[in-house]
């Protein structure tokens, strides 16, 4: 009798979005878990990811963090939810891609234990829906504050369909004035695209 692999690992709409769920061992106790395993992660999901930080926030209920993207130095991210639970998105700004402009999708908490693995390329954010969230993510490239761009979170054309019942999202400024979809189209179609 073999046993169960370590992760599941479960395709997502748009190609190189990935659900992770780990193996969790539980008794009476309480549970043990592997957050990440390079060996186990690579096996499952044929990459070599390569992470080189790990980052972790913590945001209250109706906060959404976002929709955030590198343009020369793209960061590859497994997110995932160490307390409270988040509504976690990823939009494809992969030059080239059949899904540029698709976005996905995916509830991440303490409770479900997935994981999302967004591949470089891609803006990320999350909503959060309990009363705090703290999210940890691991990333493929390090933080450069000049690489750091927002795609504004509520773009008509994206019309992602985040599950607000608080009202209007509590934003920074940042991501307040994050830029149109049609303005991250244009300038990724100019001669400036790295």
């Amino acid at each position: 009798m073999t046993s169960p692999p370590p992760i599941k690992v479960t395709p997502s709409a748009i190609p190189g979005v990935l659900l992770i769920e780990p193996r969790v061992f539980g008794d009476a106790r309480g549970h043990f878990f592997e957050s990440f395993n390079a060996r186990d992660f690579e096996a499952a999901t044929g990459l070599a990811a390569g992470f080189v930080q790990d980052n972790q926030s913590h945001s209250l209920r109706g906060v959404l963090r976002g929709l955030h993207f590198q343009r020369r130095r793209p960061q590859g991210k497994l997110v995932r939810v160490i307390a409270g639970t988040v509504f976690d998105v990823a939009v494809d700004l992969r030059a080239g891609s059949p899904c540029f402009g698709r976005w996905v999708g995916q509830e991440l908490s303490a409770e479900n234990r997935r994981q999302l693995w967004i591949p470089p390329g891609f803006a990320h954010g999350f909503l959060v829906r309990s009363e705090f969230a703290d999210v940890v993510y691991k990333v493929t490239d390090y933080y450069d504050p000049a690489d750091e761009h927002a795609l504004i979170w509520n773009d008509h054309r994206l019309a992602i369909a985040w599950p607000l019942d608080t009202g209007a999202p509590l934003l920074s400024e940042k991501d307040r004035a994050g830029a149109s979809f049609a303005m991250v189209e244009s300038e990724m179609a100019g001669p400036a695209r790295g």
